[in-house]
């Protein structure tokens, strides 16, 4: 969906995320200390802007907050990338039990992208043969389980490397 956020909207949660950025982690560690190289940032809900952006998520998604994750942001600088992943715990994986023991699966993923990237900084859906560029604004949403409950491979993606710029998005996932 183009035009979801406001330039204005986009540019103050821009600052919040240069605010309050942190080195992003990844749950299950897989011995590739290049693998998720962006900074992440906690977003506060009583922030008058995340407010408004978790209501507007409300309203779009039709997803009761109760099933929603706290929103991320991310910045990626040059060289920066989330190698291929999928946002759902695998079964068999070490992190499984701790993330989905209370919370459950994660079943939807938002993503807005708040600001235009010089060069590269593109989402890449591998099994989909699909490249969703970041424009400022835009949100794009994917379902990483099937009809029957079971995980969706195909939600493989790929925060491709910023070649000339910094990229900024938003996440929210739900369970």
């Amino acid at each position: 969906m183009r035009d979801f956020l406001s330039a204005e909207d986009c540019a103050a949660l821009v600052a919040r995320i240069d605010e309050r950025r942190r080195p992003s982690t990844i749950a299950d560690a897989n011995g590739d200390d290049y693998f998720r190289t962006s900074e992440t940032c906690d977003l506060d809900g009583e922030d008058p802007v995340v407010a408004r952006l978790n209501a507007l998520l409300a309203t779009v998604s039709g997803i009761d907050p109760a099933y929603a994750e706290p929103l991320q942001g991310q910045r990626y600088e040059v060289g920066q990338e989330f190698k291929p992943h999928t946002d759902y715990f695998e079964p068999n994986g070490a992190d499984y039990a701790t993330y989905c023991s209370v919370a459950g699966q994660r079943t939807w993923t938002f993503m807005i992208y708040l600001n235009e990237v010089e060069a590269g900084g593109a989402t890449r859906f591998k099994w989909l043969d699909k490249m969703v560029q970041p424009d400022r604004g835009k949100l794009l949403a994917w379902n990483n389980r099937k009809a029957d409950g079971t995980v969706n491979p195909a939600s493989l993606h790929h925060g491709m490397k910023v070649r000339a710029g910094t990229k900024y998005v938003i996440t929210r996932w739900y369970r």
